[in-house]
Formats: structure tokens, sequence, C-alpha cells
């Protein structure tokens, strides 16, 4: 953990807390039913700031699914684990159990472009099941309109595109680039055909059928990043029809 990195990012988070904390509290003393608008920025920077807070604080946030994510108890609560969590940064380097941990932070916004753009505006709001599958979507119709295909459900789609068998008339491929007679290749092929049916058949039809998973947010946040390499492959390859 970049220590110093954090302390700038949650330093600026708590200032920026102030006055949303400040206009909870006087709507909470008014009597004629207003309140704030939808805190979106807060939201936004929490999302990304969630990582950083629990890994100084584990389970700091778990108990802000009890609560409205617009309530004065969901952001104190947030402001109790983020200020937790700027002390601990604060003094990392004095205590042990941070002393030899160089696992590297994970950017959400850093996941491919498909994936963050329709998933960050649900992750904001708690809703991880509904983020992963809006990223799902989104990589399925980009796939079909890269190929010109709309006959086929998205796994089905995917074991068509990559598959190392000739393109016909009606099943275009996706190519990687590099040399088609090696194993490298061919591996590669049939990996990517794989993972992107394995992603949407174990992870988006679970996301779509389920009333309610039981993803914690880390969880969720890895199914994204599957998406975000399926995503990747999809973009690099070239479409390759036949003669």
């Amino acid at each position: 953990m970049d220590h110093t990195y954090a302390i700038q990012s949650l330093s600026a988070f708590l200032q920026e807390l102030k006055p949303l904390m400040a206009d909870l509290e006087v709507a909470a003393k008014r009597r004629d039913g207003q309140w704030p608008d939808w805190p979106h920025e807060q939201a936004v920077t929490l999302a990304e700031l969630r990582p950083i807070i629990e890994t100084y604080v584990p389970n700091g946030l778990a108990a802000l699914s009890d609560y409205r994510p617009d309530s004065i108890a969901y952001w104190e609560l947030t402001r109790l684990a983020a200020t937790e969590a700027l002390g601990r940064a604060k003094f990392a380097n004095d205590n042990p159990t941070f002393q030899h941990t160089s696992t590297p932070s994970f950017d959400a916004r850093a996941l491919h472009p498909w994936v963050w753009e329709p998933a960050a505006p649900l992750w904001a709001a708690e809703a991880h099941q509904d983020a992963v599958l809006a990223a799902a979507r989104v990589i399925n119709r980009r796939l079909q309109l890269k190929l010109g295909r709309h006959d086929v459900g998205d796994k089905s789609l995917c074991m068509q595109s990559f598959s190392t068998k000739d393109p016909t008339n009606d099943q275009p491929r996706l190519r990687f680039t590099g040399d088609r007679n090696s194993q490298t290749w061919v591996a590669r092929q049939e990996g990517a055909m794989l993972l992107s049916a394995g992603a949407f058949f174990g992870i988006r039809n679970l996301a779509a059928h389920e009333e309610t998973v039981t993803w914690t947010p880390q969880e969720a946040l890895e199914y994204l990043a599957t998406f975000s390499v399926v995503a990747r492959w999809i973009e690099e390859c070239s479409v390759e029809t036949a003669p």
C-alpha cells in the first residue's frame, strides 16, 4: 500500500464530506421533508477509496448495507471508517502489520471503459450485482456490434467468435495476432473462448437470474475485472470473415 497516496486521498475525501454532513444534519432538523440531493460525487469517491479504507480498517464499512445511502448514519459510518484509516495510514510505518506489506492497490477506474463506465454509478450506490450485470450487457452488445451478429446468446457468441475453426458466412471469428500454427496462438484463442463464455455463463447468468446474490464487494470487483479482461480481448482481436 502506498501510504502517502492513501493519506492524501483520505484527507481530501474527509474534507469533501464536511459540507455533505452539514447539509444532512440541517435536513434532519427540518420539518418540511426536504433533503439534500443524492451525493453522487461523494458516492463515486467512496467506491474508489473503499479498497484503501478496508485495507487499513478491515470490515470498517461492512455495516453500510444496513443504512440508506443518503442517510446521516451511512455517511457518519463512512467518515468514522475513513478517519480511522487515515490515522492508521499516518502511522503505518510504525505498525508491524504494514511494514512488510507490498501488495498492489486496485484502481477500479483502470478497468476497461466498457466495464467501469456502466458499472460506476451502480457501484457507487452499493448495487454491486447490478454493476456487474450492466458491464456484462455492454460487453455483449459491443461483441454483437463488432461481429454484426444478433442471432445467438452471449455464451454461444463467445464460443463461436473465438473458435479456432475457419469462419463461415454466418459465423465470423475474432483473431489474435501471431503465428496460427503455434501452440501459443491456439491456446490463447481457446483460452479466450472458454474464459469469455464462462464469464457470461457463470457470472452474468447469476447476476441476471438471481434476485439477490451473496457477493462481497471484493468478489464483485473481481468479477468486473474478469469482464475487463474479456473486453480487452474483444477490442484487441480483429474480425475474420469467410472468403
